[in-house]
């Protein structure tokens, strides 16, 4: 059976991540509080920003911004986004 949470980003009962994705307290709280969905959505938008703004995963200062942009996200905030991305029209 699929573990659910109640997920803080997409507000309904979702399934939830396998198993934490950051170590300690911040990890615990996504594990608890955020769907499998909502970490696949960051995991796309964190991708887009690392290759639009031309990130370093070596550089302190960058994990520091992604870190503070997760956390925007994932709390329904105002977060950058990479500005010459443009979705794919849908066939729907």
């Amino acid at each position: 059976m699929t573990r659910t949470v109640f997920c803080k980003k997409l507000q309904q009962e979702l399934p939830g991540l396998i198993a934490p994705p950051y170590p300690g307290e911040k990890g615990r709280f996504i594990y608890e509080n955020i769907s499998a969905q909502a970490w696949q959505d960051w995991q796309k938008q964190q991708v887009m920003l690392i290759n639009e703004k031309h990130l370093s995963m070596a550089s302190a200062d960058d994990r520091r911004y992604l870190t503070e942009q997760m956390d925007r996200f994932l709390s329904n905030q105002v977060f950058d986004s990479a500005s010459g991305y443009v979705p794919p029209e849908s066939d729907a």
